[in-house]
């Protein structure tokens, strides 16, 4: 089965109007390939700023996080019912900084991934060990379990695109290699064949995650069971594009 190649880009808590102006001018300008998505990750305050910014069809906004109820006492919190009602129809959920950050639990991700689908939203959760964790040999361990709590809450494996990333990978500058994160896609691949179904095996999307940029991506993108990327610092800058067109 042939799986869409995605790109997504997570602007973290970076941007300001001008620099959005600047991001998406970019993004307006790059000649996006055929089959390909691409979604980027925009601070809630300006999801609406950059949605009216771009203009390349191919292109779309995600939301970076979104709660686990519809609405209520949750002050400074985003529900999936707020992001529908702007347009948005795409969350990044359980980002490692999330997770490790503020401290959000596999079991509160499950429930968010929940409520976003339920809500009729298209979700990126996110999974991934940190270094202590994968010199132990727990990487399959860590990402099978973070992997069981998004399964219990999935209702349509249409709208989720999984990404992994390795936690130890994420913006310093280190990056699995190719066949380090081929083998775990692989085996991602395969846990979803047992626990789930052929059919969703083949066609989930795994993105990698950690420290992709202009000068890796091509190779990264070769592997055959990564289907795209979740891109951080790099979706700031111009090699996006680069990025972007990394299967050409």
């Amino acid at each position: 089965m042939t799986r869409n190649f995605f790109v997504g880009g997570n602007w973290k808590m970076n941007g300001s109007k001008a620099t959005i102006d600047t991001i998406t001018d970019g993004l307006n300008a790059t000649k996006v390939p055929e089959g390909v998505e691409v979604v980027c990750g925009a601070p809630d305050v300006y999801l609406t700023y950059a949605q009216s910014k771009i203009t390349n069809a191919s292109v779309h906004v995600a939301a970076q996080n979104c709660y686990k109820e519809a609405k209520g006492a949750f002050t400074g919190e985003t529900s999936a019912d707020f992001l529908k009602d702007l347009g948005v129809n795409w969350v990044i959920l359980g980002h490692s900084e999330r997770r490790h950050v503020f401290g959000e639990s596999d079991e509160l991700i499950g429930e968010k991934c929940k409520k976003a689908l339920e809500t009729g939203l298209n979700i990126i959760p996110c999974i991934g060990e940190q270094l202590e964790e994968r010199e132990a040999g727990k990487t399959e361990e860590v990402v099978f379990n973070q992997m069981k709590f998004i399964k219990e809450n999935v209702s349509d494996w249409s709208k989720v695109v999984i990404a992994y990333e390795p936690v130890w990978a994420i913006g310093t500058g280190k990056v699995a290699t190719p066949e380090q994160a081929q083998d775990i896609h692989q085996k991602l691949r395969e846990w979803l064949k047992t626990e789930v179904s052929q059919e969703v095996a083949d066609s989930v999307r795994i993105l990698y995650g950690g420290s992709v940029n202009g000068k890796n991506c091509k190779e990264l993108a070769g592997k055959p069971d990564i289907d795209g990327f979740l891109v951080g610092g790099a979706s700031l800058k111009p090699e996006f594009s680069d990025i972007i067109r990394a299967r050409e």
